[in-house]
């Protein structure tokens, strides 16, 4: 049995689905099924027991589910050793981001990694927060990016960043006439927020909630960028981090608000999976994060 199988075979029984294995190895559902129906024959046992809708393991199947993840992880420490020995920088590392992160906080990480190692490739799906989380649980991603962190099973969670969230209006509102207003004092105006499912909305009620504040928002969005253009056009004032606004503060459509009291923190978390051997690349990738500098020092001594 090649290499192959044992991975085609992995991810089959960790995503459950023969069509995602088949994405996930680059070849076709039927090539999946020909793969399992050859192992079943050389080793001469049942490896799934099917029904109409799904597929569960047999003993010998949990065996060779077993017995290739530890087949894969050797196999991959090995190759990524070799790959380090001869100082090899390279492949694709998959990121996938919520998009306030993806499109305003991870670019200039992104390009100073590339330039210290132009023959990675980098890729960024932007997805909810949940899915984030699922895609690097089941392989489809090699690194996530989410705001307000949470632990997972399996996963690894950690902070890599913290961005203040700022009171944003537009020109001309209110509050622009006032300095340092208190948090308590927004009650009075149209507030517009984030859907209550989303990690950044809840971490933000949380905070306020604290200080006196429970938002009972006149309007509430999916995604950021539609809540920015509803301030822009004054329908109400938003938390947002200047990360998300910056080009419109730059042109005027849009002006921070200083406010009373602590800044109000986001923490940006960046995760990973826990039992899968990485490549140098996202070495490489996860230790310029931790570099307060953007980018960090990419150098050979400080990736180790």
């Amino acid at each position: 049995m090649q290499v192959e199988s044992f991975r085609v075979f992995r991810d089959l029984v960790e995503t459950k689905s023969f069509s995602r294995s088949a994405s996930l190895n680059g070849i076709t559902q039927s090539a999946v099924s020909q793969q399992l129906r050859s192992i079943e024959q050389r080793l001469r046992v049942p490896l799934l027991e099917r029904t109409s809708k799904q597929f569960a393991l047999t003993r010998e199947g949990q065996l060779l589910y077993e017995a290739s993840r530890e087949i894969i992880a050797h196999y991959q420490r090995f190759t990524h050793q070799l790959e380090e020995m001869r100082n090899i920088i390279s492949g694709t590392i998959r990121l996938a981001a919520v998009p306030s992160v993806g499109i305003h906080e991870l670019p200039p990480y992104i390009k100073e990694f590339l330039k210290a190692f132009p023959q990675v490739k980098v890729q960024v799906d932007y997805r909810r927060s949940n899915e984030v989380y699922e895609s690097v649980a089941d392989g489809d991603a090699d690194v996530g990016f989410v705001a307000f962190p949470a632990s997972r099973k399996g996963l690894k969670v950690e902070t890599f960043k913290k961005d203040a969230l700022h009171i944003i209006a537009a020109p001309g509102h209110p509050l622009t006439k006032k300095t340092n207003v208190a948090l308590a004092d927004l009650a009075q105006f149209k507030i517009l927020s984030l859907a209550p499912e989303m990690p950044t909305r809840q971490g933000l009620d949380k905070i306020l909630a604290t200080r006196g504040l429970k938002i009972q928002p006149k309007m509430e969005f999916d995604n950021v960028e539609t809540l920015k253009s509803a301030v822009e056009i004054d329908a109400g004032v938003a938390f947002l981090p200047k990360s998300v606004v910056a080009k419109e503060l730059s042109a005027g459509t849009l002006v921070t608000i200083s406010h009373a009291g602590a800044e109000i923190v986001r923490p940006l978390g960046v995760v990973s999976r826990a039992s899968r051997v990485i490549s140098p690349a996202v070495k490489r990738f996860l230790k310029a994060l931790k570099n307060p500098k953007k980018g960090g020092d990419l150098s050979e001594d400080a990736a180790e």
